[in-house]
């Protein structure tokens, strides 16, 4: 796929340009946008062979629930039967990075929903995102806007270099602000809990609200959850202890993380911060992937804040979960 196709497809988020995408989702297309998180790649959550196209689109399993993507919670009750902890969480945390889970109703087409009755909604904390919802007078099914299995696109061109030709329209809001996904959350019953960490930390939501474990089976609720999820194409190993010997086995490496790792690497990538690292996490791992190493090994957090996101997305990245 040449730079001209690319150009007719990838577009400054002007007034116009997002109008044209709205019209894009109205008639059934595929429009790939920026949200505070990742890139996700929209379509009309009521239409179900749009929603189809989006699976065929990623080449995603069938029974990868979707997240239906809303303005406010008064929309969000047009989809769900909310209830006084769903209706808390989502005027503390909306718009942002917390998408709730509760039982849906029977207007969203079962392909989105994974063949569950329950819908995972949320509201995105991004301009460019709310535009296009509003516009569109639709709530959007979108999730990342990868091909399935791969990093997450954090930039319009990551975006292009997944799924090219299969998206009708890529809207460019430049890097996003979090870098990985939202937090999932259980609310069906009243109570929280968490499925998918993400941008809103544990923490967090213990300021707000009782946190008690999953129970297991309700994980299939949420994406990201089952599926092999954020794998480049090379091998990723993960360093958790202090023992820096664990380098020694590994030929051809190459490093992303906070710590710094012994001499040896072809490329190291280093942030400082956690809030750096989970930003820039994807991004690493699709640049790190082409450097010519058979390995890149992974700086694997504690659970502590934005760590428990970056070590859930780490885990699954090297087939652990």
């Amino acid at each position: 796929m040449n730079s001209m196709e690319k150009n007719k497809k990838i577009f400054a988020p002007t007034d116009e340009a997002i109008s044209r995408a709205a019209e894009i989702i109205k008639n059934g297309g595929l429009v790939a946008f920026p949200t505070e998180t990742v890139y996700g790649l929209g379509a009309n959550a009521l239409d179900e062979t749009a929603v189809k196209k989006i699976f065929e689109a990623k080449g995603r399993p069938a029974d990868n629930p979707l997240i239906l993507h809303v303005t406010n919670k008064f929309e969000a009750s047009s989809y769900a039967v909310l209830n006084n902890t769903a209706e808390s969480l989502m005027e503390r945390f909306w718009p942002g990075p917390l998408t709730i889970v509760l039982y849906s109703l029977l207007n969203v087409p079962l392909c989105a929903r994974g063949g569950l009755d329950t819908v995972a909604l949320r509201s995105p904390k991004n301009p460019i995102a709310l535009r296009l919802i509003e516009m569109s007078g639709i709530p959007l099914a979108a999730p990342s806007a990868n091909r399935s299995g791969r990093p997450s696109p954090t930039t319009a061109l990551e975006v292009w270099d997944d799924l090219g030709t299969s998206v009708d329209m890529i809207l460019d809001g430049g890097s996003t602000e979090i870098g990985v996904e939202s937090t999932v959350i259980d609310a069906t019953n009243g109570k929280v809990s968490i499925l998918r960490p993400g941008g809103v930390t544990r923490e967090i939501l213990e300021t707000i609200t009782k946190v008690v474990p999953d129970e297991g089976a309700n994980s299939r609720r949420s994406p990201g959850t089952r599926h092999r999820h954020y794998a480049p194409s090379v091998e990723i190993r993960l360093w958790e202890c202090e023992e820096r010997t664990f380098f020694q086995n590994a030929e051809k490496w190459c490093y992303v993380g906070i710590r710094i790792p012994p001499d040896g690497s072809m490329k190291n990538i280093i942030f400082d911060t956690p809030r750096d690292y989970a930003r820039g996490l994807f991004s690493a791992l699709r640049e790190l992937e082409g450097c010519g190493a058979s390995v890149i090994i992974a700086d694997l957090p504690d659970g502590a804040g934005l760590g428990e996101a970056i070590r859930n997305r780490l885990l699954h990245a090297a087939g652990r979960v």
